[in-house]
């Protein structure tokens, strides 16, 4: 299948242009024909261009008007491109199954497949008290036939049993309730145990913090005062420098017995590889997330790889049911999305604890999921759920009546504004329940004009209540931004959300809530690069979670468009969803499952085998 061509940015197609000229260079310095140089160079444009895409290599059957037979041999002869046998110093590296690498993606698929492969073996069997717990922790429902299987009692059996347990589930499926259980396992079984709790952004620590502390309130005191206070960001976790670097790494790796990695669907391939190396040996890994969000934005589906098989052997199987009382026999597992090279790592949860399958939130989602944009379309068109709307909007321009709307979800914000700005933690409280989001960033109905409008109005209707003595400022009681980049020396990273409000002598201060459930006040002009924050990009949203969303998609299909998209946006809800788009835009997103290239999964095979 030939790769359509893609309008980049000016400054990302710039980038492609002048590396594949360099690359060009290169493969004519060290004495190359013209011909395979210009193959380099077209080779290198073209792979860049994919990672744009977030794929982490390029399959030489995707570059235009080239046979895949032909073009390796001229690459291989180019002087710019090594083998994995024989890596050597080149630029670019093409595997055996004809991709084509970046020298540094490649090394890094390589050394995270490897981390993997050690992380999956068995860990040491789980002490009798340990198991006991397990038991006791997952008690069937009332009236249930007994015993049953449990998935959140075998997703915590194979996290004892392995040193890698990938646990994929959509919002309400129980992840956490999961987790709070395996930890209290792994503390019975060792009181010293340490535990790191993480996520890809400070908002989804906080949320997986503050599930943690309302899941584990039931849990004896000598356990509960042992789980984990706080979490952190991955980048905090790693020890992020001035620099760019982190403290730790394989050489200085994490002082840990335990990670606790949710919202796992966020990490790209170069952020996973050094984060997975700078857990110790010894130590297990609990990955958490969603196979059908989102990836990450940079190059790389890591989760979703590793989550695509639940398979588990028969010695797994056996040892699972044995550990949690039921028959021989009784664990049995869904059929894989695709065959992965790690055996008994994976458990996929499915039972929804908060939307109802049939209804609602979880109904839209499903079919989302599933691809069937006529019945999605058809249910929507009913209007018969309160908890799911779909405004028919379709114009370059959201209509009156859908701003009308869209402003309704900030109601209560304003009103706790007028109320009391000097409350810090209701205002945030009020914000937090409704978010617009965009699949954009440009345009009309992205995300930086959504924003401005949507800014206009919640001044114009504060009218006093948000004045500043300088009209000019950006300033305002009530503004809300996001940080754009990470500062370790001010403690704040890409995708905190602060407001601005005012103190005690009227002095604004932009507020940010922290782990332990306190805000921390930072003057507005010792921000690093922030926006405002009324509308956010669906990728942005990623570990968030609000009351109700709403929704913009743009008025024409697009490339960004997709089901994975589509999917996010929605389950950001826990009680309401609107959704503004025309119907073509709909349906051609349910109908566009993303696609990123890789080659993960045969350096698995690689790492696993006897060579390897």
């Amino acid at each position: 299948m030939k790769r359509r061509a893609l309008a980049l940015p000016d400054a990302s197609a710039r980038w492609a242009d002048a590396f594949a000229a360099q690359v060009e260079a290169w493969s004519l310095a060290a004495g190359a024909p013209p011909a395979h140089a210009q193959l380099a160079r077209r080779a290198a444009r073209a792979l860049l261009l994919a990672m744009q895409e977030g794929h982490v290599c390029l399959p030489l059957g995707t570059l235009v008007d080239a046979e895949p037979g032909l073009a390796r041999a001229s690459l291989l002869r180019s002087g710019v491109v090594g083998t994995p046998r024989d890596p050597g110093s080149m630029p670019l590296i093409l595997d055996d199954e004809g991709r084509l690498y970046l020298h540094r993606y490649f090394d890094y698929e390589r050394r995270l497949a490897r981390r993997l492969v050690d992380a999956a073996r068995p860990a040491e069997p789980p002490s009798p008290a340990a198991l006991q717990w397990l038991r006791a922790a997952f008690v069937p429902p009332p009236g249930a036939a007994s015993p049953q299987v449990d998935w959140q009692q075998l997703a915590a059996a194979l996290a004892l049993r392995q040193r890698l347990a990938v646990i994929s589930g959509g919002p309400g499926t129980g992840k956490t309730t999961t987790v709070v259980q395996l930890l209290a396992c792994l503390i019975v079984q060792r009181p010293d145990c340490r535990i790191a709790l993480a996520a890809p952004t400070g908002k989804a620590a906080a949320r997986l913090v503050e599930a943690l502390r309302s899941r584990a309130a039931g849990l004896p005191a000598h356990i509960r005062e042992r789980l984990p206070a706080q979490a952190s960001t991955v980048h905090r976790l790693l020890g992020m420098r001035g620099d760019g670097r982190f403290v730790h790494g394989p050489e200085r790796p994490l002082p840990i017995d335990a990670l606790v990695l949710d919202e796992a669907s966020m990490l790209d391939l170069a952020l996973a590889t050094r984060l997975l190396e700078a857990v110790p040996a010894h130590a297990r890994i609990v990955l958490l997330g969603d196979k059908d969000q989102l990836a990450a934005v940079e190059a790389g589906a890591v989760f979703a790889e590793l989550s695509a098989d639940p398979s588990l052997g028969d010695a797994c199987r056996a040892d699972l049911a044995a550990w949690c009382g039921l028959p021989a026999g009784a664990v049995t597992v869904p059929a894989p999305a695709a065959r992965g090279a790690l055996a008994d790592t994976t458990v996929w949860f499915t039972r929804n604890f908060r939307f109802s399958a049939e209804g609602g939130i979880g109904r839209l989602a499903a079919e989302v999921n599933a691809g069937r944009a006529d019945e999605a379309l058809a249910w929507l068109r009913e209007g018969r759920d309160p908890a799911v709307r779909w405004v028919e909007d379709g114009g370059a321009e959201l209509a009156p009546d859908t701003w009308a709307q869209l402003l309704q979800g900030y109601g209560a914000y304003l009103e706790a504004l007028r109320r009391a700005p000097r409350d810090v933690a209701s205002v945030t409280a009020a914000f937090g329940r409704f978010r617009v989001l965009a699949a954009l960033r440009a345009g009309a109905r992205g995300v930086e004009q959504l924003n401005a409008r949507i800014e206009a109005e919640l001044r114009r209707l504060l009218g006093a209540a948000a004045a500043q003595t300088d009209p000019r400022s950006p300033w305002w009681v009530g503004r809300a931004v996001m940080v754009q980049r990470n500062d370790p020396v001010m403690r704040l990273y890409n995708g905190d959300v602060g407001i601005a409000l005012p103190g005690a002598d009227g002095a604004l201060s932009v507020h940010f809530p922290q782990p332990d459930g306190s805000f921390r006040a930072v003057a507005p002009v010792r921000l690093p690069p922030h926006e405002t924050a009324f509308a956010m990009t669906v990728h942005k949203s990623q570990g968030s979670e609000f009351e109700s969303v709403f929704v913009v998609l743009p008025s024409q299909p697009g490339r960004l468009l997709t089901r994975e998209l589509l999917y996010t946006a929605i389950t950001r809800a826990r009680e309401r969803a609107v959704l503004a788009s025309p119907a073509g835009v709909l349906a051609a997103a349910i109908a566009s499952p993303t696609r990123r290239d890789s080659g993960l999964q045969a350096r698995l095979r690689e790492a696993a085998s006897p060579a390897g």
